[in-house]
């Protein structure tokens, strides 16, 4: 029985960061208590130790008087991401090339495996995930107990973000899509020679190729004047 109940919380606890991280739970929105623990078949003390297991990952905050609230994406949080991003992806991966181990890179090697599969497949969910998967198997090479919670806090927020604008069919995203998957291998294939620097270049040009996209969904295609600038203006 006790098996069964640990097995019930860890299905709860990885199906919970799932629907955070692919925004079937909304940034900012509450959990209902009553409907998880009959969702997931336990009672509410047990969903409450998985609830303050996520809010110290990062993935909820637990309000007084309100319960847990789906870590919010801010103005403010938003801005910090951007600014965060490119130091910490580099410096964890720069740890990770001095630090992997052999079943550490075979693992990084199949995750890539799944993420080229669901690029493949074009479903959004999951592509977002296995990219996911693969930046935390580096930060788990890394094996900084400074750095970790700060990458998967970065993970968060960057998976949600790449569920908001993620579309496959448009021909500019599928072309920078490829290029992200090469250089995954790319990350691979440095990790596994060792070379810290190159490493750490890779993870900052890696991050611009993702921020470059993510701009170019904010700007409308057909915006053909300059911001800010009314139409017919000289």
């Amino acid at each position: 029985m006790e098996t069964d109940s640990r097995s019930k919380k860890t299905n709860c606890a990885e199906d919970l960061r799932r629907k955070i991280l692919t925004q079937t739970f909304e940034p900012g929105s509450y959990l209902d208590e009553t409907e998880l623990a009959e969702a997931y078949g336990i009672s509410r003390p047990p969903l409450r130790e998985v609830l303050r297991q996520l809010s110290g990952e990062g993935y909820v905050l637990l309000i007084e008087n309100r319960g847990a609230q789906v870590a919010p994406m801010t103005h403010k949080t938003l801005r910090n991401f951007f600014v965060a991003a490119p130091m910490i992806y580099a410096g964890v991966t720069r740890l990770a090339a001095e630090h992997a181990t052999p079943a550490q890179i075979e693992k990084l090697k199949q995750v890539q495996w799944s993420f080229r599969a669901a690029i493949k497949g074009g479903n959004a969910a999951d592509r977002a995930l296995e990219n996911e998967r693969f930046h935390s198997v580096i930060g788990e090479m890394a094996d900084n107990e400074f750095l970790t919670p700060s990458l998967r806090r970065l993970l968060i927020d960057h998976t949600r973000i790449g569920m908001t604008f993620y579309n496959p069919r448009r021909v500019q995203m599928a072309d920078t899509q490829a290029v992200a998957a090469d250089q995954h291998d790319q990350f691979i294939a440095l990790i596994e020679a060792g070379d810290a620097d190159a490493a750490a270049d890779l993870a900052v040009a890696h991050w611009e190729l993702s921020r470059a996209q993510i701009e170019s969904f904010v700007t409308p295609d057909s915006m053909q004047i300059p911001l800010g600038r009314a139409p017919g203006a000289r």
